[in-house]
């Protein structure tokens, strides 16, 4: 199993919701003196969208290096006009894996860029799970979604900026834009700036399959006293499950943090049908109904901590490429518990094994029969051969 490579000297500050996370990312972007890397599944043409916007395009026309790198898939909605927009005005705009007639046919169109991370000057970065759309957006007047990013200064950036060029380059590559790769790198920032130990994990389809589910199940297995689990979409598959009984058995707390509304029925379902297990083997389970959860965080032990674009479903963990940030900090561990607690107490409802079992028979249909469902989408579309050592259900959604 290839362990997490922590690096000591950096300062991760925990941004709550897009409300911090765009105010924070807008004043690195006007600031930016020479090269941003921006990644993200979703760049929305709303408000939060048309500022991020315009916060690049003033980068560019100040000579600033812009490159934003956004899903076909994610994105799709996203006005060509508003593309050509920050063209003219000098942003460099790729699309990963753009959407049309022939990519809806293939096999591997949910091999996606998942990634929520920005970097800038290599002095700044931005890791989460926050997409580029207005989290206040949304019909029913609810809470912004629940969410996290973290602002990362220190030794780390050297790692993530590398991951973010490398990607760009094989974008660029690939939409004939060898002209858009810049050849210059900056080294001059990536000095000590704290006092955190923490690591950069991506996952993909070539040297990192695994990581990110490696470094939750070598977390999970070390875990002695408390494990918090916070995910927008859960499906694990049964090594992670059994991680998590073993760890139920030698006594270690185990909640999870889960979706309360339904956002998409086929997916809310699935996770339902592991309710009964999870339940038996004493894990407790909260559904957070304020607002939409979307956030991919972890805490063990109240010290190991995780934020990131992972969910923990096929979609995240075998398919998509995703990012993670890990921090083995105390202090960093306890300010993401004391949120993650209030999210429980205030904005949540427990789930009982009693009311689980008192749902009628047509409803366990429909969850069992959901979850049996994406399991065979999966398999269907090439992936099961792959991800049944590790998997026993799918997702297939379009979400963020």
């Amino acid at each position: 199993m290839t362990l997490p490579h922590f690096i000591g000297g950096n300062t991760v500050t925990l941004l709550h919701n897009g409300i911090e996370y765009f105010s924070a990312l807008e004043n690195a972007i006007n600031i930016t003196q020479q090269d941003i890397y921006l990644e993200t599944y979703i760049f929305a043409n709303d408000r939060v969208g048309i500022r991020i916007a315009a916060a690049l395009k003033g980068a560019a026309q100040r000579g600033v290096a812009v490159h934003l790198l956004i899903d076909g898939f994610g994105s799709y909605q996203l006005p060509q006009s508003t593309i050509q927009d920050m063209l003219n005005a000098g942003v460099r705009v790729l699309i990963f894996r753009q959407e049309n007639l022939f990519s809806k046919l293939h096999k591997y169109r949910l091999r996606r860029m998942h990634r929520k991370l920005a970097v800038l000057d290599a002095h700044t970065a931005f890791v989460g799970g926050i997409n580029i759309i207005d989290d206040l957006d949304n019909p029913e007047k609810l809470s912004p979604r629940f969410d996290y990013a973290v602002l990362i200064k220190g030794p780390l950036l050297a790692e993530i900026y590398t991951a973010a060029r490398y990607l760009w380059k094989q974008v660029a590559w690939a939409h004939l834009k060898k002209n858009w790769i810049s050849q210059a790198k900056l080294h001059q920032y990536f000095k000590t700036d704290g006092k955190q130990q923490a690591a950069f994990l991506i996952r993909d389809n070539f040297r990192h399959r695994h990581d990110i589910e490696q470094a939750y199940l070598n977390a999970i297995n070390h875990a002695q006293h408390e494990i918090i689990i916070a995910s927008a979409y859960f499906l694990p598959g049964n090594k992670f499950c059994q991680a998590l009984n073993n760890a139920a058995q030698r006594g270690v707390n185990i909640e999870l943090l889960l979706q309360g509304r339904v956002e998409y029925r086929l997916q809310h379902y699935a996770t339902h049908a592991l309710y009964g297990n999870l339940l038996d083997a004493g894990i407790k389970i909260y559904e957070y109904t304020k607002s939409y959860l979307h956030a991919k965080v972890a805490v063990i032990d109240k010290h190991w901590a995780t934020v990131g674009s992972s969910n923990i479903d096929p979609f995240s963990l075998f398919l998509a490429r995703e990012a993670n940030i890990i921090i083995d900090d105390h202090t960093f561990a306890q300010k993401l518990i004391s949120s993650l607690r209030l999210a429980v107490i205030e904005e949540s409802e427990p789930i009982a094994r009693s009311d689980w079992e008192k749902e009628s028979w047509i409803k366990h249909s429909i969850y069992w029969a959901s979850y049996y469902t994406l399991y065979y989408l999966q398999s269907l579309l090439g992936y099961g051969q792959h991800s049944n050592k590790h998997q026993s259900s799918g997702k297939l959604n379009e979400r963020e």
